[in-house]
């Protein structure tokens, strides 16, 4: 018996339908694409919402004319600035990798674990380097 017409060109493999295949030949999950959808997207709206209330306390102490001594007066030991921070720091090391996965994918055809461990240590290191900047502003 003749299998019907599949709409995304007639393949059943997997591996066919998806250009994203793993070395070993499995395709990525579809559960594991919309996660890092979802965490985009999330880390996204964080993001956004983190960046208005930045701009504005930035807007505020500039126009209170406080020095940069001043403003480090004010978030020192302060856990709600930590806290604050913290997040925006998160955020961003969960956003920036998904993005440049993306990136890497179109424009370099990286795929595989190495694009994988490499986006790890990227997400590392900028969590690992803003959490050195909250940090300091903190103690």
């Amino acid at each position: 018996m003749p299998e019907a017409h599949l709409s995304h060109g007639g393949h059943r493999r997997p591996e066919a339908r998806d250009p994203q295949v793993r070395p070993e030949g499995r395709a990525v999950s579809a559960r594991g694409e919309t996660a890092l959808w979802i965490a985009q997207r999330a880390s996204a709206a964080v993001l956004g919402l983190c960046a208005i209330v930045h701009l504005a306390v930035i807007i505020y102490a500039v126009q209170g004319g406080l020095s940069a001594a001043e403003i480090l007066g004010r978030t020192r030991g302060n856990l709600a600035w930590l806290a604050f921070y913290s997040i925006f720091v998160l955020a961003a090391a969960v956003h920036a990798p998904i993005g440049l996965r993306a990136i890497v994918i179109e424009w370099l055809g990286w795929r595989g674990r190495s694009r994988t461990g490499f986006l790890v240590i990227f997400a590392a290191l900028l969590g690992w380097l803003g959490m050195r900047a909250v940090f300091a502003v903190f103690l």
